[in-house]
């Protein structure tokens, strides 16, 4: 069985459309919509709505952790907006949200089984998935003879992206899986290596709970995504082989794996 996996679309819909080409599994681990370009501030929702001048100034704030003037910058920014708009920020950010999922989901083929990112909205999935779409978080998947569990959302981070979950919440999901074959999460397990990305020189977060469950049960592999430059791309965790299959908006192809 060929399975693609792709994770971190960030809004490429026109190569989402083909990454399914080929294969007997398209597996989507997340992040589709694109809120921020730290490679081209011009892009993205916030760029949209703030001005490409303004996501400059809010990513070099975020990248140097300052948050507290990050959001105050937004905040100062959002005032004069709700001004001129006559609406608030959350309508104007959920019509240009609504938009990208339009689009995402159009392009992504049938079937395809899905879970949630970090920056994703769980809530507005529903609206835009495609019958041939299963959306799965804390359980899994039995497809040509091969289980697959599925556990989205990022945990509780300073950057405050709009999914983000306590630990305990996102054990909880883990422990609804159990034992697969192939575990597929957004986020990595928490193994250094894996967490640090090279380009941003900084830890993201990963969970605890899953490297214990994939020391515990021992999946053939582990897919995952959210650090878009990792220090490594492939741990070996006892049997099991644990992947990053890429920063989907950078590459634009799928990681292919035979099963």
């Amino acid at each position: 069985m060929r399975v693609h996996v792709v994770s971190d679309v960030h809004g490429t819909a026109d190569a989402l459309a083909v990454a399914g080409d080929g294969a007997d599994m398209l597996i989507c681990l997340g992040d589709l919509l694109l809120f921020l370009d730290y490679a081209d501030h011009t892009q993205g929702i916030f760029a949209e709505l703030y001005g490409a001048e303004h996501a400059k100034e809010y990513i070099d704030l975020r990248t140097a952790r300052r948050f507290d003037e990050a959001r105050q910058l937004t905040a100062g920014i959002a005032a004069r907006l709700i001004q001129e708009h006559g609406a608030d920020m959350r309508t104007l950010s959920e019509h240009a949200i609504r938009k990208q999922y339009a689009d995402l989901f159009g392009a992504l083929a049938e079937p395809a089984y899905l879970t949630y990112g970090n920056v994703d909205i769980p809530s507005l999935w529903d609206a835009y998935r495609k019958p041939g779409h299963t959306i799965i978080d804390g359980g899994r998947a039995v497809v040509g003879g091969v289980t697959f569990g599925f556990v989205g959302a990022g945990l509780i981070s300073p950057y405050r992206t709009p999914n983000e979950v306590p630990e305990s919440d996102y054990a909880a999901k883990l422990s609804l899986v159990g034992a697969v074959d192939v575990l597929c999460t957004h986020i990595p397990p928490a193994v250094p290596e894996l967490l640090y990305d090279v380009q941003a020189r900084r830890l993201e977060t990963g969970s605890t709970a899953l490297l214990e469950m994939i020391r515990e049960t021992q999946p053939r592999y582990a897919f995952f995504g959210h650090v878009h430059n990792p220090l490594a791309r492939r741990v070996r965790i006892g049997r099991t082989e644990c992947v990053n299959v890429g920063h989907f908006r950078a590459t634009r192809v799928p990681y292919v794996v035979e099963l």
